[in-house]
């Protein structure tokens, strides 16, 4: 298999994550966003919507980081990390949005700013970053996994923006069980961390 990435693409990190924890072979393809490799025409070939990551798996092209991490989980069989049972399913694919939805317009977005220099509301990004962080905390309440009571997709698909929130100048001290959250990934087996960039409050 051959991930197409790049080293400071959070949707990137948790495929990498992934691919780990669950200890797989890849081949890791760096991807130069500053250089517009992603708009290239051979690389729009593989992914037409010219982002990162891209997991090229034989004949099979799967795009955007969160339908990797449930390909790979079906295909080799890991229902622990994507549960089968109704309600765990169900809660798996409401993170999973979360991931998609109020992570990416919220500390992502903050991080966009200072890491890519990208024309957002700081101000704006960093509010619906604290709301979506306030909701994690109270989520994790009396419990140490997102969506079931062991580490699932959900769980990867939430930790990266949400680790490097502070270079987006989100800070996470106010959110003691997103930050011992945090630390339990961190812990797993196979665990490869995030690139830190010295940037907003980790500057």
């Amino acid at each position: 298999m051959k991930l197409y990435y790049h080293p400071l693409s959070g949707h990137s990190h948790r495929a990498r994550l992934f691919l780990s924890l669950i200890d797989k072979p890849f081949d890791l393809v760096d991807v130069d966003l500053g250089a517009g490799a992603h708009k290239a025409p051979e690389f729009l070939k593989i992914n037409p919507f010219g982002q990162v990551p891209v997991l090229v798996d034989g004949d099979t092209v799967v795009a955007d980081s969160n339908a990797i991490l449930v390909y790979l989980s079906k295909k080799f069989g890991k229902t622990d990390w994507l549960p089968e049972t109704p309600a765990e399913a169900a809660a798996v694919q409401r993170w999973l949005s979360v991931a998609a939805g109020d992570i990416a317009f919220g500390p992502a977005a903050a991080r966009l700013i200072t890491v890519f220099a990208a024309p957002l509301d700081s101000k704006q990004v960093i509010a619906r970053a604290h709301v979506v962080l306030k909701r994690m905390d109270d989520a994790l309440a009396g419990r140490k996994w997102f969506a079931a009571e062991h580490p699932t997709v959900a769980d990867v698909a939430l930790y990266s923006y949400t680790a490097r929130a502070p270079e987006g100048f989100v800070d996470l001290k106010d959110y003691a069980n997103v930050r011992q959250w945090l630390q339990r990934v961190e812990a797993l087996p196979g665990f490869v961390p995030f690139q830190q960039t010295p940037v907003g409050l980790a500057a």
